[in-house]
């Protein structure tokens, strides 16, 4: 987007290499030379985009005069550079895109004009599941199962990917998207054609999935946003925002040797969340950011989530013009990159220290082995407490009567020995490991078949037992136990294509194999890539064999055990678990391990880096000293420690240098948007509108514009409103937004039944995002939602004001639609704070809410509930439903609202409920916001400019 103003005079041309991009200035502006990186960033954005309206001289100077110390009360309007979306949560973007493209058509527009106006690119990966692995045939298999199951969204998706300009997507089997964005898609320096001219600015970027924020380590601003936002931004539309605080943090050092990437992000994070660095910007700056490869940046930056902040921002330095090298791009565009950074000031200078708000300061030396579990990723703990870690976890786990003695379950041969007795060669399986806490490796020394096994003699009581005995599907005898680890997976996004943490799986792996190491029989191995590339140096280096040799075949490329894709578990593992009701334990190298999303039969799950998690595959168990205790033994009867196996540093780094190359990034690339014979051969409907599908269950045109006139009608007050729910403080877009498995007997499990789908295949919510159907009959329906119209309920149940009688929150919905009322929810404190979901806003608004009346909002829901045309109002200051004497049951009427066709905005409304009258504050916070409202909503607004 090029500025229709230049306040500050800003726009010149910068020549690289005989070629002349027209750029905009940092230096133009007092005061920038003292930003941070990422403000910097900003305050192009503006500069470049500054209308007189939205963006306008005083958004540039607020910027520039920043004060590091104050807290955040600047609103601005940041114009990403592009938009990346993962399938999941960019398919309802596109069923929105489509949809549009009708409507304009019936308002008597160009369809075609409906185009994402900044570049689009969606990435399949949210979809494989590996529920095939340990043989050759897992990645076709899992593949095969894929495409059955999502067919109809990835036909929808290829006549997106040829019906709109600027919109791409990665086929499935690629590689996870933020994977794809750092090694391909990001263009570090964004140059665009605008008319005769091409312009240059920072590459920034928003994107459907929180962990977008893993290409802050490659120097593009960026950051995890919800449908509705994104859908936005794609429609040339800003994002409104806070100017940060903005978090410095120091680096110095290096890594000492056997520290991983993982073991730093896991440091990082812990430290963050003990500052606390929600809604804030974090920045790496100083002597040590030069020691810390592109690679280990972005796996730091991918944890923002976790850590809490809104991004996680590396500078640009020599490092990212090496792997723009090393990923295969264009001679010109890594020219662009330096010049462009040298001159505008974001070139990294270690010796200069900006404002910031706030700092730390981390030495990397001090950095030691560690995971974190089992059920928070900041919840780290180092390799050498895991142990006693882990078994004061366990009591969280473990009920009662199982803790102690010799209880085992119903049915084992009472001659077996309990827990922690030394057993004989024939017992070698039987043993077993109590689950274990947060953060620790784990390794009980169970040894190469044939050998004697050793483990630590802890009184029983510490290590209660529960051992199960279990018959394998090929027939044979083990025993799984309280703390066995029964998942390693090598997985998601954080680690699974950074060369130094994988090359070291590897040799780990090929060095456990040649002592004679196997991984345990209980344990289900997965190896799920970032990208194609992975695979490429692995088969170059020769190591493929020996990680299949310990069972980690390739299950898929996409993320799949972080997202709960973890698959199922083998038939007779899970029944035993089940049965015992047995607190086993997965191990990934992924970011997020939180109760019940890995899989619904694992208890604990712990974060750690791929080598330690092929250590536990070996080890079986949590409960080990990796340090201490033997992994096994080898063929002669000798302990195997895990310190025999791991690789040194400079091993590694020769296999990198030998097998890692840009040729093979240029391969995997090279074609990138074609995909396999099996996508190109899926039937795709043709031409500029969608042919909805009557039939389907995963794709359907939502009823955003039906009878949508071709101008605006004028905003009226809410007359005769209900209230469909009263909620109380930190109801977050979890609780509103319909996530997780689809329940049988849930208003959405019976729509689907009705629509001929068995219950095997309802799959999940994330899936069935482009069916507003189902999404609506989710809407306020998690199972922890406690709403105070129906006290001592749980769930998405209400109370029906027109016949008393509770029902479920869909239901009602449609019984008070079906009489024009309109209605009204009643919410506490901080409502809808957490991740920013679209259909948080979207289901509030199919069901017929009109106006929410909270005590604070949580700032982007607030945005997409005006997105939606949904009212967000405010109780008076120091008020409250409890202190203004409301219960809900009262008829809502609201005045004062249609001071927005004036071309105002009303500071407050007038509100009557019942006998109460109040006046609440109007949450319409921008003027673009209010544009959005008069038109009911964000797409109506876009749709209507575009029309002309």
């Amino acid at each position: 987007m090029v500025a229709s103003k230049d306040s500050f005079g800003a726009r010149a041309t910068l020549s690289v290499d005989g070629t002349d991009y027209d750029i905009y200035r940092l230096d133009a502006v007092e005061g920038s030379e003292k930003l941070p990186f990422s403000l910097k960033v900003l305050l192009e954005n503006l500069l470049r985009t500054e209308d007189g309206a939205d963006i306008t001289a005083d958004h540039v100077r607020a910027i520039a005069n920043w004060d590091p110390n104050a807290e955040p009360d600047q609103e601005i309007q940041f114009t990403p550079a592009r938009v990346v979306m993962q399938d999941f949560t960019g398919v309802p973007c596109i069923v929105d895109l489509a949809t549009m493209r009708e409507a304009m058509a019936e308002i008597g527009g160009d369809p075609q004009k409906i185009n994402p106006l900044a570049p689009a690119e969606l990435v399949i990966d949210h979809s494989v599941i590996a529920d095939v692995f340990g043989t050759p045939e897992s990645f076709e298999r899992n593949v095969e199962i894929e495409y059955q199951r999502n067919g109809e969204r990835y036909q929808f998706l290829r006549w997106g990917q040829g019906a709109f300009s600027d919109f791409k997507v990665v086929p499935p089997g690629t590689g996870i998207v933020h994977q794809v964005n750092i090694e391909h898609l990001a263009r570090v320096v964004f140059p665009r054609q605008e008319n005769d001219r091409v312009v240059a600015y920072p590459d920034t970027c928003v994107g459907t999935d929180s962990h977008t924020t893993m290409v802050n380590g490659l120097g593009v601003l960026g950051w995890g946003v919800g449908g509705i936002e994104a859908e936005a931004a794609m429609l040339g539309q800003p994002v409104s925002m806070l100017i940060p605080r903005v978090v410095g943090f120091k680096l110095t050092g290096e890594l000492p040797d056997g520290a991983t990437a993982t073991d730093l992000v896991l440091t990082i994070t812990e430290m963050l969340r003990q500052h606390g660095v929600v809604g804030k910007f974090v920045e790496f700056y100083g002597e040590g950011v030069s020691a810390v490869p592109l690679a280990n940046r972005a796996t730091i930056g991918n944890m923002s989530p976790e850590f809490g902040s809104t991004a996680a921002m590396f500078p640009i330095d020599q490092e990212t013009i090496t792997y723009l090298q090393l990923t295969g791009r264009s001679q010109e565009q890594v020219a662009l990159v330096e010049a462009y950074a040298k001159e505008q000031g974001l070139w990294h200078d270690p010796s200069r220290e900006p404002a910031f708000s706030e700092y730390l300061e981390l030495d990397l030396a001090t950095v030691v082995p560690s995971i974190a579990g089992p059920k928070r990723p900041q919840d780290r703990v180092a390799i050498t407490e895991a142990k006693p870690a882990f078994r004061a976890a366990l009591a969280d786990y473990v009920q009662a009567d199982q803790t102690g003695g010799d209880d085992r379950k119903p049915g084992v041969p009472a001659q077996e020995k309990p827990f922690g007795v030394e057993s004989s060669v024939d017992e070698a399986s039987a043993e077993s490991f109590p689950a274990s806490d947060p953060a620790a490796p784990s390794e009980h020394g169970n040894g190469a078949e044939g050998q004697p096994h050793h483990y630590d003699h802890a009184p029983v009581a510490e290590r209660p037992s529960k051992r199960t005995k279990v018959v394998m599907e090929d027939g044979t005898e083990t025993f799984v136990d309280h703390g066995h680890v029964v998942i390693a997976a090598i997985t998601s996004c954080t680690n699974t294509s950074n060369p130094q943490v994988m090359i070291g799986a590897a040799l780990l792996a090929k060095n456990a194999v040649e002592r004679g190491l196997t991984s345990k029989p209980w344990v289900k191995t997965t190896l799920a890539p970032g990208s194609k590339v992975v695979m490429d140096y692995y088969e170059k280096a020769e190591l493929t064999p020996y990680l299949e040799k310990l069972g980690f075949y390739l299950v898929g490329y996409g993320c799949t055990t972080c997202i709960g894709n973890s698959g199922p578990l083998p038939e007779p593992v899970s029944q035993a678990v089940n049965e015992a009701d047995l607190a086993v334990v997965s191990v990934l190298s992924g970011n997020r391990n939180f109760e019940g999303r890995i899989n619904p039969d694992v208890k604990m799950n712990y974060l750690a880096s791929p080598p330690l998690v092929i250590a536990y595959a070996l080890a079986g168990s949590m409960d080990v000293d990796l340090n201490n205790d033997p992994l096994g033994q080898d063929a002669d009867g000798n302990d195997v420690f895990l310190r025999d196996i791991w690789p040194s540093p400079q091993e590694v780094q020769r296999v990198i240098d030998h097998a890692v190359s840009a040729e093979q990034f240029g391969r995997s690339y090279e074609d990138v948007f074609a995909g396999t014979e099996q996508w190109q051969n899926l039937p795709t409907p043709t031409g500029d509108t969608f042919a909805w599908d009557p039939e389907s269950t995963y794709v359907r045109r939502p009823p955003y514009f039906e009878g949508m006139p071709a101008e605006p009608t004028p905003v009226q007050d809410i007359t005769g409103a209900r209230t469909l729910a009263v909620l109380g403080d930190s109801v977050t877009t979890d609780h509103i937004s319909p996530a997780g498995s689809i329940k049988a007997d849930s208003p959405a499990g019976q729509y689907l039944r009705e629509h001929g789908v068995e219950r095997r295949d309802f799959n999940s919510y994330g899936s069935r995002r482009g069916n507003h159907e189902v999404m609506i009959r989710g809407t306020f329906a998690n199972i922890r939602l406690r709403n105070q119209l129906v006290p001592g309920t749980e769930g998405g149940v209400t109370k029906n004001h027109l016949t008393g009688e509770t029902t479920s929150i869909y239901e009602a919905s449609q019984a008070y639609q079906e009489q024009g009322i309109p209605l009204v929810v009643l919410a506490g404190k901080e409502y809808g704070s957490g991740s920013s979901r679209d259909w948080a806003a979207k289901g509030t608004a199919l069901l017929g809410v009109k106006a929410v009346i909270a005590e604070s909002y949580e700032r982007i829901h607030r945005s997409n509930l005006i997105g939606m045309g949904v009212l967000p109002l405010q109780f008076p200051a120091g008020q409250d439903r409890a202190s203004l004497g409301l219960t809900g049951d009262e008829e809502f009427t609201i005045t004062g609202i249609t001071a927005l066709n004036d071309g105002e905005t009303p500071r407050t409304v007038k509100v009557r409920a019942g006998d109460v009258e109040f006046d609440a504050t109007v949450r319409i916070d921008t003027p673009g916001e209010a544009n959005y409202y008069r038109n009911g909503g964000i797409m109506q607004y876009v749709l209507r400019s575009l029309r002309g």
